[in-house]
């Protein structure tokens, strides 16, 4: 029924960039994406409001930028500076409550992309 899709995943040496995209099939009140590295709990990275509101995790502030287009019912993650500490596989969420960067505000989950970043 709700369907989110990430893209944009891939491999990247340290201070490269690349920007994963999510589209999903409704347009939720909070977007955001999460990050799970092996043997690691799932980390909340940022989140965006449909009234403008961005949440970043401190390890990735200034670094990435959440981003939404509400027409196309799509969410971006520009991510620059890239280090090897980013990666795991990055999910799209949606929720359609509070918007914060705990997963229990979160309903529903893309299926992931993997970000690799060496050094």
């Amino acid at each position: 029924q709700v369907q989110l899709v990430e893209s944009g995943g891939g491999s990247v040496q340290s201070g490269g960039s690349l920007r994963l995209s999510c589209a999903a099939s409704y347009k939720a009140f909070c977007m955001a994406w999460f990050r799970q590295a092996p043997g690691k709990e799932r980390e909340g990275v940022a989140a965006s409001s449909t009234i403008g509101i961005s949440i970043y995790a401190d390890s990735v502030k200034g670094r990435f930028t959440i981003s939404r287009d509400n027409a196309k019912k799509t969410l971006y993650l520009q991510m620059n500076s890239l280090k090897s500490e980013d990666t795991a596989m990055y999910y799209c969420a949606a929720g359609s409550a509070s918007c914060s960067l705990s997963d229990k505000d979160y309903n529903y989950w893309g299926q992931g992309t993997q970000v690799t970043v060496s050094s």
